[in-house]
């Protein structure tokens, strides 16, 4: 017998009773479409997480205080004066032509912000005007605060997105108005472009200003807590080497001493974020593989009860000649089209289930080698359910299929 006629002795077997063989593809199909959906929530979370880092700045190194060995990484930023304001113009000169963009200098604080009677607590920015090219960001309105500005502690600042809508509900130009931060009188020159959430909250609800305007005036203080920089692209392993070095030099620290200071690349976090998602991916599609294993379960015992109900059938068959071989593969190709066509519908629910999702939404994403994957188990599934019935039609007795009732 040919192939095409195993596959339509299967598929008029499997369309005698079109219930029972939906039922039985029910384990499959919700296997393959749990596997594929599970591996779209996966990938769609991974490549979300990634572009929010990555938003923030893909070749950004940040340089704070701080032991290597501090199992408190970047939270005990701040908790030491080390770094000196002197560091970024060295940093500029000596490494711009090997690994380093640029740097600019950073504080940070939590003040109220005041307007017109309107009170907002947020985040202050003290940086230069670098900060725009080290995140990757655009000014929506107005201007940046220039050098000069900076070296001359000008009171002037930069807001984002969410503090404007807070401190401007009726949609009026801040630019050109006056806000108090702190006790302080700031006037706007710009308002910067939206860029959403972050790894660490809501990028715009912030006030950037220059950074010797923010330390001395409003904090108090005569020491930066950190430093930006930008690494050349692909260049930001270098750049954190050359960094190290030129720190440890500077600070002329001993060739056996720790670094008293920690270097965070977003590549860094990147790799993290991937690493984590790609285990996350993993168990998520193992987990719903389980359907796969149930619903193959489920095929070998229908298939079995099949055989029962068609011994007779198969005694006639092999007295009109049907080898052995020809019996084991009319059942071995039922079940493979049984979990094949239960893989189809699957994959149909997976991709509708990923699409609702994504108007809801939740990063989740189609991804062709999961479908393939999913498709792929339930043949083999298929194979594997399916071989003991089959095997177990084969070898029935030919006389006693015939007088079997």
């Amino acid at each position: 017998m040919s192939p095409t006629e195993f596959l339509k002795l299967a598929l008029f077997a499997i369309t005698r009773n079109k219930m029972r063989a939906f039922l039985t593809m029910l384990g499959i199909i919700v296997g393959v479409g749990a596997v594929i959906a599970m591996i779209g929530i996966g990938e769609g979370s991974k490549r979300a997480s990634i572009a929010l880092i990555q938003n923030m700045g893909s070749n950004m190194l940040t340089i704070f205080p701080g032991s290597g060995g501090n199992r408190f990484g970047p939270m005990a930023m701040g908790s030491a004066d080390i770094l000196l304001e002197s560091d970024v113009p060295l940093i500029k000169q000596e490494l711009a032509q090997s690994s380093v963009v640029t740097a600019t200098q950073q504080v940070q604080t939590t003040r109220p912000v005041i307007y017109q009677g309107l009170n907002y607590v947020t985040q202050i920015q003290g940086t230069g005007p670098e900060f725009l090219e080290i995140r990757g960001w655009e000014v929506e309105s107005g201007r940046f605060f220039t050098d000069a500005e900076v070296r001359g502690m000008a009171k002037v600042c930069v807001l984002g997105q969410t503090v404007k809508d807070n401190l401007f509900p009726n949609g009026d130009d801040p630019v050109g108005q006056t806000v108090r931060v702190g006790a302080l009188p700031f006037l706007v020159v710009g308002v910067l472009e939206k860029k959403g959430a972050g790894m660490f909250g809501d990028q715009d609800d912030l006030i950037v200003a220059p950074y010797t305007s923010v330390m001395r005036k409003i904090m108090g203080r005569d020491k930066i807590q950190r430093i930006m920089a930008s690494a050349q692209e692909g260049k930001a392993e270098l750049a954190e080497t050359e960094i190290t070095a030129l720190l440890r030099q500077r600070m002329k620290v001993a060739p056996k001493d720790d670094n008293p200071f920690m270097i965070r690349k977003q590549d860094d976090i990147v790799q993290m974020q991937t690493q984590q998602a790609g285990i996350l991916t993993a168990l998520l599609a193992v987990a719903a593989s389980i359907s796969l294993v149930v619903g193959g379960i489920g095929i070998s015992n229908i298939m079995l009860v099949s055989v029962t109900e068609r011994t007779r059938e198969i005694g006639v068959r092999r007295a009109l000649g049907a080898t052995q071989r020809n019996i084991l593969w009319q059942f071995l190709v039922e079940a493979v089209v049984l979990a094949f066509f239960g893989g189809i519908i699957g994959v149909a629910f997976a991709m509708s289930a990923i699409a609702i999702l994504q108007k809801f939404q939740v990063p989740a994403v189609t991804e062709t080698w999961a479908v393939v994957l999913g498709l792929g188990f339930s043949g083999i599934v298929g194979v594997v359910a399916g071989f003991l019935p089959a095997l177990k039609a084969a070898n029935l007795d030919v006389i006693d299929a015939l007088r079997y009732e």
